[in-house]
């Protein structure tokens, strides 16, 4: 499970990570954003009906196009499990048909006991974007017409790293893949390659709350815990990512 990330970038770090993506001529604005909980907006990158990449805004939850009820209805779909995702009737059509990539500056996970949790910021070792692979789709609310465009991000069984901390993780791709997942020429087998080599570091439990507000960039800084589990552990060698 997946279900608290971070969008911090500028709009020359998302073009020359999506390479190639189409630009608009009058670019708005990306707000950073440190703590993204469900149901809200965030950027995602797919194709359009041209076949080529472009920097789109979502609701994270999909919302399949089918859907006849409110979307508070829905349930929890901000992730897609790896496993079932071909499958589900929720998932299926966008994994057939709408493929995305959702860019990500760090996700969280948390450990300790229920009421004591201590979350934790995991980010790219080099401090670069990673790319989590995800689905979209299109659904118009039958009550008001307003059209919903909903993404979701596919999770996977972590890795010998992330295991420490949590037994999922998102499924991310490298930019030399993000084509063949963009365009539906690659199944399951691309999200299992081994994910970019990780770090990670205890922030502030205000990251805890949804009603934190996100564009505080306090909240990716470390702390110290009064009683932390364990260190901040240092990037693995490429070796012991499985």
């Amino acid at each position: 499970m997946c279900g608290r990330f971070s969008q911090a970038y500028s709009w020359e770090e998302i073009v020359a990570f999506s390479q190639p993506l189409t630009v608009p001529a009058d670019r708005p604005n990306l707000r950073a954003r440190y703590n993204i909980s469900p149901t809200t907006e965030v950027d995602m990158i797919a194709l359009n009906e041209g076949g080529e990449r472009e920097l789109r805004k979502a609701r994270w939850g999909l919302i399949p196009g089918w859907w006849k009820k409110s979307t508070k209805e829905t349930g929890s779909t901000f992730n897609a499990r790896i496993e079932g995702a071909d499958t589900s009737a929720f998932f299926r059509s966008a994994w057939t048909k709408r493929r995305c990539i959702i860019p990500a500056s760090a996700f969280y996970e948390w450990t300790g006991p229920k009421g004591e949790r201590i979350p934790h910021r995991i980010s790219a070792a080099d401090g670069g974007l990673m790319g989590f692979a995800g689905l979209w789709d299109r659904w118009t609310d039958t009550q008001t017409g307003e059209e919903i465009v909903s993404c979701t991000m596919i999770t996977r069984a972590a890795n010998k790293w992330m295991e420490a901390i949590h037994d999922r993780m998102p499924a991310m791709l490298r930019p030399k893949d993000f084509q063949a997942w963009l365009d539906g020429s690659a199944g399951k087998e691309l999200l299992m390659e081994p994910p970019p080599e990780l770090r990670e570091w205890i922030v502030s439990t205000r990251v805890n709350s949804s009603r934190t507000p996100d564009d505080d960039p306090t909240l990716a800084d470390p702390v110290e815990p009064a009683a932390a589990p364990e260190p901040a552990r240092e990037p693995p060698k490429q070796g012991d990512l499985f």
